[in-house]
């Protein structure tokens, strides 16, 4: 695989890691360095990308960054009982333009996602996603997109792309490979009520910030149905992060950011992770160590995966139906996780391309509401969008 546009993780890093004992994770993976170049990505699962594009922040100002506290914090963590092979395959620089780092970044995670490797990016402004999002558009024909962030960011399409807006341009541009968009932790001061009016037009899923505290695992179905995982810094509350991030004092603590990365692992669709907005500072310690172990749950839940989706044979679940308001729901219970689908009918006029959906991720919870007669939220959005 050809990674011209990779530069090695710096020199003061890979000395950092020399330090550490034998067992830390930093001396468990393999690094692209100056010395060793690019390693092998035979039988690698996962590779954490750096990519330190930051130019179309709305409060970019020209400063640089880089990542190597995160990757001396990472490297000091200990590995858990994995079996898959990691790779650290260091930075995509800034390319001239915006858009030259974006097309790096595409060509990058085409290649990686093609060949069954789940990168893990660690960004600068989360328009990046722009580019995770345009790599899948020769590899499958409908994407599902999950944003942790407070805002929703569809901002003003009419205006360039910025980490404001990237999901707008997601939505409006050719070709339109956008199947669904959730977006998990929002706060609702901070977006307009016409962006929340949009949502709802379009049948997109949003979870407050108060249902996503107050219940963790209403996360889990919604990872388990995403392509693209993409976490914006700024859902964080100011407690949990250094100063320069500049967040909101409400958000998502550390235990719950580390849950929703894991339920991002643990997703047998989720090929690509994103962590994005990182401003490094003088008083960095606690933002990086916060987003190393957010990588280290993701890469915990990766090797928790479970095949518990293949419907083909009985034995592999239980099938349970119940009527609500006059509507026959069929579920599924998988006999491996214990975990649950809701079947959403086909429509005569629904493209063939979407039919890879129609067993929608649920909780226990969505049955049992099914079962006093109330329709699960997810199930009325799918099926209201398959029949559009």
């Amino acid at each position: 695989m050809n990674f011209n546009f990779l530069s090695p993780v710096s020199d003061t890093v890979l000395a950092h890691n020399q330090l550490l004992s034998p067992l830390c994770l930093g001396q468990k993976i393999k690094i692209h360095s100056e010395q060793q170049g690019i390693p092998d990505l035979n039988n690698v699962k996962i590779v954490i990308l750096g990519v330190l594009e930051n130019r179309n922040d709305i409060n970019y100002i020209g400063e640089d960054f880089n990542l190597n506290e995160i990757r001396k914090s990472l490297y000091t963590l200990y590995p858990g009982n994995w079996g898959t092979n990691i790779v650290d395959l260091g930075d995509i620089e800034k390319g001239e333009t915006a858009e030259d780092t974006y097309f790096a970044l595409k060509e990058t995670l085409t290649l990686l996602v093609e060949n069954k490797i789940i990168p893990i990016i660690i960004g600068g402004s989360q328009d990046l996603t722009y580019s995770a999002y345009r790599a899948y558009d020769s590899l499958i024909p409908m994407v599902n997109i999950v944003n942790v962030d407070k805002s929703f960011d569809l901002g003003d399409t009419s205006k360039p792309i910025s980490n404001t807006s990237f999901v707008g341009k997601i939505v409006l541009d050719q070709p339109y490979n956008l199947f669904n968009y959730s977006i998990v932790g929002y706060q609702t001061y901070f977006n307009s009520q016409e962006e929340i009016d949009l949502m709802e037009r379009l049948y997109f899923e949003s979870y407050r910030l108060g249902e996503v505290s107050n219940d963790i695992t209403l996360v889990e179905p919604v990872m388990r149905d995403a392509n693209i995982v993409t976490v914006d810094l700024g859902a964080l509350k100011a407690s949990e992060v250094s100063l320069r991030q500049k967040v909101s004092p409400n958000g998502l603590d550390g235990k719950e950011i580390c849950a929703v990365a894991r339920y991002a692992g643990i997703s047998n669709k989720v090929s690509s992770f994103g962590i994005y907005e990182y401003k490094p500072s003088q008083d960095d310690e606690i933002t990086a160590m916060l987003v190393s172990q957010m990588i280290w749950y993701f890469i915990e839940g990766v090797n928790c995966r479970v095949n518990d989706d293949d419907f083909s044979k009985s034995e592999n679940h239980q099938k349970f139906i119940t009527l609500a308001e006059s509507h026959e729901l069929i579920f599924y219970k998988s006999t491996k996780t214990g975990r649950w689908w809701i079947e959403i009918p086909f429509l005569a006029n629904v493209n063939n391309k979407l039919k890879k959906h129609t067993l929608l991720p649920c909780t226990h919870q969505d049955y049992l509401d099914a079962c006093n007669d109330i329709i699960p939220e997810r199930w009325y959005k799918a099926y209201q969008k398959n029949s559009v």
